[in-house]
């Protein structure tokens, strides 16, 4: 599935093209068949994205909802259900980074799960989690109630920076300008734009170590074990006298 910036572009494209007029709705694999007919020739009202999933609505009781395996045609209950399920989303005007926050600061799983979870934070991907954690100097191993509140803005500012930046380009791009090595070397336009992500084994960007890489969860993460290590961080708070006493 795409990162919530593609998501987004097609949702501001399909507002540009299509919303306000009749629109032709058709099921060329056959399985939206049925619903297809249903908002066939109707006028689209909006069309929106939140996270990594697409929603054309086409008045009270009838959205048509796109994610990996869904195309479907959804009830405003049904579609609320979904909201309602999903966490802050980095490209929306109404996310809200403090209920993000209430989750990470309580959990024991590394930011590496929980920036993939998609109720924690919506719309962030695998390459966003290797890119941001990078730019933060954060373990992906970190436990997330180990993270400092004045970190937590600063990551949550530099998904919003990142996310941004992608929708605006259509492509993801997260080389601050004195680690580009297309500006800093003079190389062709078709560098690699990025720190960590499928760069398994390069030297880092920043401090030439090679970049590591291991499953996470059936995903491929990405790290340099310099740059990230648990040591080097000061986003890290200081454990209470009960969490030292635990194993």
């Amino acid at each position: 599935m795409p990162e919530g910036h593609t998501l987004h572009r097609l949702a501001a494209l399909h507002t540009r093209r299509y919303v306000g007029r009749p629109v032709a709705v058709s099921s060329p694999q056959g399985r939206f068949a049925t619903s297809a007919e249903l908002v066939d020739g109707r006028l689209l009202a909006s069309a929106e994205a939140r996270g990594k999933h697409l929603f054309h609505h086409y008045g009270p009781e009838a959205v048509v909802h796109v994610h990996p395996a869904a195309c479907e045609l959804l009830t405003d209950a049904e579609v609320d259900v979904i909201h309602a399920r999903l966490g802050a989303d980095p490209l929306r005007d109404d996310a809200d980074p403090d209920r993000a926050w209430a989750r990470i600061s309580r959990s024991r799983a590394p930011l590496a799960t929980l920036l993939m979870d998609q109720s924690v934070i919506a719309g962030v991907g695998n390459v966003y989690r290797a890119e941001a954690l990078f730019r933060r100097g954060l373990d992906p191993q970190l436990p997330g109630h180990r993270l400092t509140r004045a970190c937590w803005d600063e990551l949550w500012g530099d998904l919003v920076d990142l996310l941004q930046d992608g929708f605006r380009r259509g492509k993801i791009e997260t080389l601050r300008p004195e680690h580009d090595p297309r500006l800093v070397d003079g190389v062709g336009p078709c560098a690699r734009a990025s720190y960590v992500y499928k760069r398994t084994g390069e030297p880092c960007l920043v401090c030439g170590t090679p970049v590591a890489h291991a499953r996470h969860l059936a995903r491929n993460l990405f790290w340099c074990p310099v740059c990230q290590a648990p040591e080097r961080s000061n986003a890290v708070r200081t454990p209470s006298r009960r969490m030292r006493t635990r194993t």
